[in-house]
């Protein structure tokens, strides 16, 4: 496990993203200090326990923090490397009625298992393990108006994307929109296939220890992952061509602007190497847009391989 300079309890768990929540931490940027998050999923435990989601009173996808990065100003952008992240030795999957690509076939009961975690396994069945890959769920600084939600939709400046990338030994970028960016982060997962057709992954408390700096001046439209072989553009909008358009379109600027490619040279690299791909979570099927697992701010993911920058 990575030394942790600065460790912040799940008891600073918050239910949203906001410029007005009091940080809890202050931190210097750039000085390669640590921070530990716990997170907490307590809500997952209690609906196994109770066997219904409207027995439950903890709160879905609870953030820890916020941090107040200084130096940070609107018009920056946040630097988050994801160091390690640290399980504990069971987590959760569950279905939510309602929830999810596979709300029709799983029906209008609740359903959760507990799914223990031994070393780098996860026992998913009796027959059936796979390899950890644990990520992040929730990670995001505070929005320049209003509550960013924890739940759906993602916005501007991150939140519930549900992103494999967000990973030990990745840079996650964010915008910042108010002084100090106030970081916080929630909703680990231990692992969870691409698209996240259930709505949840396997959920799993822990602690992602992460350190910080600021990029002066780096406007971004959304958040970008930067992993050892690739960079990651986010595209965050309703309806879901909007979001994968404005991902391409940040690649695209990207290539030109900060690479020195030119339009034909970026659009021909695009055509044959830049992949794109549905974030998570998906959403309910019902149309109304208040359901509260509707989709209404999409994710998709755009892959631009760093090899074409060597």
């Amino acid at each position: 496990m990575v030394n942790v300079d600065h460790f912040l309890s799940k008891a600073h768990g918050q239910s949203g993203y906001d410029a007005s929540i009091e940080p809890v931490l202050t931190v210097k940027a750039g000085t390669g200090e640590t921070i530990g998050f716990e997170t907490d999923d307590a809500v997952y435990e209690q609906l196994h326990e109770r066997g219904s989601l409207d027995k439950v009173t903890a709160t879905i996808n609870p953030v820890t923090g916020p941090v107040y990065v200084e130096g940070a100003e609107p018009g920056d952008a946040l630097a988050v490397t994801i160091h390690d992240i640290v399980l504990k030795d069971y987590g959760w999957s569950v279905s939510l009625p309602g929830a999810g690509a596979l709300a029709s076939r799983m029906g209008d009961d609740s359903f959760s298992r507990q799914i223990p975690i031994d070393g780098d396994t996860i026992k998913l069945t009796d027959t059936i393990s796979t390899q950890k890959r644990p990520m992040i769920g929730c990670i995001g600084t505070a929005p320049g108006e209003g509550t960013g939600s924890t739940i759906m939709p993602s916005f501007p400046s991150g939140g519930n994307m549900d992103l494999t990338d967000a990973c030990p030994e990745s840079i996650v970028y964010l915008p910042v929109e108010v002084p100090g960016a106030l970081l916080s982060i929630g909703d680990i997962h231990a692992v969870m296939a691409r698209g996240e057709s259930s709505f949840v992954a396997i959920e799993a408390e822990g602690t992602a220890i992460v350190s910080v700096d600021v990029i002066k001046g780096m406007k971004l439209r959304a958040p970008r992952i930067e992993t050892p072989d690739e960079w990651c553009f986010i595209g965050i909008d309703n309806p879901v061509q909007k979001s994968i358009q404005n991902g391409y379109e940040d690649m695209f600027d990207f290539l030109t602007d900060d690479q020195g490619f030119s339009k034909e040279d970026a659009y021909v690299v695009m055509s044959a190497l830049a992949h794109s791909e549905l974030g998570g979570p998906t959403g309910s099927e019902d149309p109304d847009p208040l359901h509260p697992f509707n989709a209404i701010g999409a994710v998709t993911v755009h892959r631009l391989p760093k090899s074409v920058l060597k």
